[in-house]
């Protein structure tokens, strides 16, 4: 954990946040995964988790405002089995992790990064498998049930969401419901995490807990923007600008955490 904020780490945490937030306003989502892997190549992965916790809420309080009342009620019966069991494996990934040391986090954080990129590309043709087609089974109350624990606790523990996300492109919802519901799913799962991690203790000083409130500024700020631009980018170029930074940051935190540079 860090200890103190300089104006350099400020600086660079406001640019991650505007990064991110244009990030998840061009594709839909992003923020956690940008956001969480840009800071962590520069301050302690662990406090990079935490801090993100307050703008990934932001953000998504104002992306779930693009669902209807009725769509919001709707959606909320449908996945509240998935948001349930993925708040109780939130809880716990939390509660492990100040327990991870740092480098192999650093790597973790990399490869799953990483993973992300090789799955979501479509110019080299994988296997069915890997890249997370999903069954009828996981479609039932049951099935969001596991999925939902599984994937809270990853997220609990690294901000990583993909694989909810994933999950939720596999009901073909339209784009526009699509990024409503993602954001419904994440707003209650941070939501409950910001008095998680009070409880816990997980902030290691009030300083960084003020510098995360503020941070929801820019990342709004840059939410907005992704916003604007998602009218006129291609899918194929928000793809290639998504994957793009994901890839870089991935091998920045994979050499780190080696020790490579």
């Amino acid at each position: 954990m860090i200890s103190a904020l300089d104006g350099p780490i400020i600086a660079v945490m406001t640019l991650v946040m505007l990064i991110a937030g244009t990030t998840n306003g061009l594709a839909g989502f992003g923020f956690a995964l940008v956001g969480t892997m840009a800071l962590a190549t520069v301050i302690d992965p662990a406090t990079a988790v935490v801090f993100m916790i307050i703008p990934i809420l932001a953000v998504n309080l104002s992306l779930v405002r693009e669902l209807s009342q009725e769509e919001l009620r709707s959606c909320s019966r449908r996945f509240g089995p998935l948001i349930t069991a993925a708040l109780v494996g939130t809880v716990v990934g939390m509660a492990v992790l100040n327990t991870i040391p740092t480098a192999p986090l650093r790597v973790g954080l990399g490869l799953l990064t990483l993973g992300f990129v090789a799955t979501a590309q479509r110019r080299i043709p994988l296997p069915a498998w890997s890249t997370g087609e999903i069954g009828t089974i996981a479609h039932t109350r049951v099935g969001m049930v596991g999925v939902g624990g599984i994937s809270g606790l990853l997220f609990g523990g690294t901000n990583v969401g993909v694989q909810i996300i994933a999950y939720l492109r596999s009901f073909e919802l339209s784009h526009g419901l699509f990024v409503g519901v993602v954001a419904l799913v994440f707003l209650g799962l941070n939501g409950v995490r910001v008095g998680v991690a009070g409880l816990l203790g997980l902030y290691p000083s009030r300083e960084l807990l003020v510098v995360s409130i503020a941070a929801a500024v820019p990342a709004a700020i840059g939410v907005a923007i992704g916003k604007r631009l998602r009218v006129t980018a291609s899918e194929r170029s928000r793809r290639l600008v998504v994957l793009g930074l994901l890839t870089a940051v991935g091998l920045r935190l994979v050499s780190g955490g080696l020790g490579l540079i």
